[in-house]
């Protein structure tokens, strides 16, 4: 037997009666839509979200941990849960432009975050990948930064496709500390 879904009155729907569907509100993502911390000025370091997050308390700032020349910071819109951002201190925007010392670090930094949610969560698989440039996808396109995200079977489902939204079941504050805590060199 199948259910019969009721019509509703547009106005109505307005107003919240209920239209079959449930609804999972994501009221943080629109501070990312909206493009809070976004630089108007890519080239400017005072704008630039990663340079200040940089100079914060870790606790205060989500990094997981600090290097020489890149460190880990949690991504504050992340695809899943521990998705993680490898970022040098310097303001440089182009891949190319980075000094060999950080090109090695933000390898070796990047191999670690891997290490260290493998031991905590131990996801099936990772994304990696760093969009250079806004056409690219860069969120924030004047301070390079690598993605490292971990992933499961079946992480993933109608709601990014559908809804524009993901599902994260973690708290920011709770996966940077687990990761802070149990990071692997």
């Amino acid at each position: 037997m199948t259910a019969e879904i009721p019509a509703v009155e547009p106005a109505r729907d307005l107003a919240g009666v209920p239209d079959c569907f449930s609804r999972l509100w994501t009221p943080y993502r629109m501070a990312y839509i909206q493009g809070a911390d976004r630089p108007s000025d890519e080239s400017a370091e005072d704008q630039c979200p990663f340079c200040r997050v940089a100079g914060l308390p870790d606790e205060e700032g989500l990094v997981v941990h600090r290097g020489e020349t890149v460190f880990v910071v949690m991504n504050l819109y992340p695809y899943s849960p521990g998705h993680v951002l490898v970022c040098p201190y310097r303001h440089v925007s182009d891949y190319t432009g980075l000094t060999a010392e950080e090109t090695v670090e933000l390898a070796r930094m990047t191999q670690a975050a891997i290490r260290t949610l493998s031991a905590i969560s131990a996801p099936a698989g990772f994304n990696l990948g760093v969009n250079q440039g806004t056409v690219a996808g860069a969120g924030i396109a004047g301070h390079l930064h690598q993605h490292v995200v971990p992933r499961w079977a079946g992480d993933t489902n109608f709601l990014p496709v559908i809804a524009r939204t993901r599902a994260i079941p973690q708290l920011l504050a709770d996966a940077r500390a687990a990761l802070a805590d149990g990071w692997v060199r």
